[in-house]
């Protein structure tokens, strides 16, 4: 078994993750492309949310920040069983490339959040694309062809979209689409559903 973090391709690893781990591909703070992952922990507590191995990024924190508050509006839409008052929750990033951080990480972390309430994996070998912003609007992926060729070469089967993205296709070769199994949602309720294998 090769360790995740060695070489090309091995990065997001094939089967099922724990609950509560998530990989995006984003922006990092050097302006290169590169994949993130998130690792929830949950307990019995108050509904204090912690965010980890950020450094000193106050973007990141607040697009964390903005995946909670979310959570706690929203939550009982996803599910009647997550309960952020009575839990709380640890979110760590890892910048897997050594890319410096991101801050695109608002539904990444949301997805992350309910995968850990839940006790639900992931499906298996599956990259979270695109973000939510603050007032609750889907954000599409910035630079989809070169996006996808991170995913493929870190090893990703399954790509989390946007249906903003999807007219974007067009700009990536039709060789890179079809290394992936395409998800498509259409709001961040429909992004955890489909990130957790929820029909």
């Amino acid at each position: 078994m090769p360790v995740p973090e060695q070489g090309g391709g091995t990065l997001i690893p094939e089967g099922l993750n724990k609950p509560g781990h998530i990989y995006t591909v984003s922006r990092g703070k050097s302006g290169m492309m590169g994949v993130f992952k998130l690792e929830t922990q949950i307990s019995s507590g108050s509904g204090k949310f912690e965010r980890t191995g950020l450094g000193s990024n106050s973007q990141a924190k607040e697009a964390m920040d903005t995946a909670f508050k979310y959570l706690r509006a929203n939550g009982n839409s996803i599910s009647a069983s997550i309960s952020t008052a009575t839990k709380d929750f640890v979110v760590n990033v890892q910048d897997l490339n050594g890319i410096g951080m991101t801050n695109r990480l608002t539904l990444a972390t949301l997805i992350a959040l309910c995968s850990a309430a839940l006790n639900k994996p992931a499906v298996s070998s599956v990259v979270v694309l695109g973000d939510l912003s603050i007032g609750g609007t889907l954000i599409k992926v910035e630079e989809l062809a070169n996006t996808l060729q991170v995913c493929l070469d870190s090893g990703a089967k399954k790509i989390l979209l946007p249906l903003s993205s999807a007219a974007d296709l067009g700009t990536a070769p039709a060789e890179l689409i079809g290394g992936f199994n395409l998800i498509f949602y259409n709001s961040a309720e429909d992004a955890v559903f489909k990130a957790l294998g929820v029909e």
